[in-house]
């Protein structure tokens, strides 16, 4: 089925991809790779990038590295090819991460242990918050799964004894992905400069799809690794989970969009999944960066509305929620994510007055129109 909204973008490469092992270079001295995940998300997008540091007085030449995929054995393989066949012998120098996310953080301690030597330690760059999530998340905590996630998620309405036992049976979901972190870490922060190579790049922070994500702005040559902040086909998903229950992440995620909208129009978006964007030769602001953030607020604003309207004709949960925001059948890991985005919503809604909240004699809770 054709995406309107994707149709309106232009995608400098068509429907080019980097073969797997591969990279494919999207500006000079930047290479995008493409890495297959095991979800109905099937890929993730990272990006070499060409560096050189002073180690030990000597120029060395090398790689950054944004984001790296998720701990899986077949991955590793994948990387070991990548290594032969895209490094041109040269070393990985560090690794960046954009957020905490499995297929962004998962092999990063593999990596950074990889590349490390006595002479140059190949270190983790990332934010504070979503490195200490991390940690938490390989010890067991997140949300993303475990008793606490499915007594959360049943106070909202999901009741089915299946899902509640696969939700309790995900309590190793990310330390399964993310088996453990590089005990040290650089901190990225919001307007930080960070020079890569002969370029100095911008960090931007946004909120709402992760605690601290980071996104890297290089405006004078106009790119944007955007993680999953700006994505071309799909809205990232933002989510409530039991570790902040009452979070209000659509509102933080629709403000952090503002952030972006200060770049030129003909930037070229390097996106964690479906394909660069932006910089039409004749419309860049038809085509690119500012019309995604439009359709973005635009799609989030139809879904509020819909929220809305339904929690007027009835008081709703957030698993009643579902099935009116998301109009496809979902499997239960599709569900875990469907059912934190559908509390959002009410979430703002909530906040903004527009809907009242209580629970019902079950203790599920309801949200009705004020």
């Amino acid at each position: 089925m054709t995406n309107l909204n994707e149709a309106k973008l232009h995608y400098p490469w068509g429907d080019t991809l980097p073969e797997p092992g591969r990279a494919q270079e999207v500006a000079p001295g930047v290479f995008w790779l493409r890495l297959p995940l095991p979800f109905a998300l099937d890929h993730i997008n990272v990006w070499l990038l060409r560096d050189h540091m002073l180690i030990n007085g000597q120029r060395q030449k090398g790689w950054t590295l944004v984001d790296c995929g998720i701990h899986k054995p077949q991955l590793k393989a994948l990387w070991a090819e990548i290594f032969e066949h895209v490094l041109q012998g040269l070393p990985i120098l560090r690794v960046m991460v954009t957020h905490m996310h499995p297929d962004h953080v998962g092999l990063a301690h593999w990596l950074c242990e990889h590349w490390s030597s006595e002479a140059h330690d190949c270190s983790l760059w990332m934010s504070f918050t979503d490195y200490s999530h991390a940690m938490l998340g390989t010890h067991g905590g997140t949300g993303f799964g475990g008793d606490e996630a499915a007594r959360f998620f049943r106070a909202h309405g999901m009741v089915g004894d299946d899902q509640l036992a696969g939700m309790r049976e995900r309590r190793d979901y990310y330390r399964g992905l993310v088996p453990s972190l590089p005990d040290h870490f650089h901190r990225l922060r919001d307007g930080q400069t960070v020079r890569i190579g002969d370029d100095d790049w911008q960090c931007i922070v946004g909120y709402g799809h992760a605690p601290e994500h980071i996104a890297l702005s290089q405006p004078e040559r106009k790119l944007l690794i955007s993680g999953d902040m700006v994505l071309p086909r799909i809205s990232t998903n933002i989510s409530v989970y039991n570790s902040e229950p009452e979070g209000n992440p659509l509102h933080d995620f629709l403000t952090s969009l503002s952030r972006y909208e200060d770049l030129d129009p003909a930037t070229l978006v390097l996106p964690s999944h479906g394909k660069p964007f932006g910089a039409a030769p004749q419309q860049p602001e038809a085509h690119g960066l500012h019309e995604r953030i439009r359709q973005l607020r635009e799609h989030h604003q139809d879904r509020l509305a819909e929220v809305l309207e339904a929690c007027k004709t009835q008081a709703g949960s957030g698993m009643d929620m579902i099935p009116v925001i998301f109009k496809r059948p979902l499997d239960l890991h599709q569900t875990t994510f469907a059912i934190g985005e559908a509390i959002a919503h009410l979430h703002a809604l909530w906040f903004e007055g527009k809907l009242v909240r209580f629970k019902d004699e079950h203790g599920v809770w309801r949200f009705r129109a004020a």
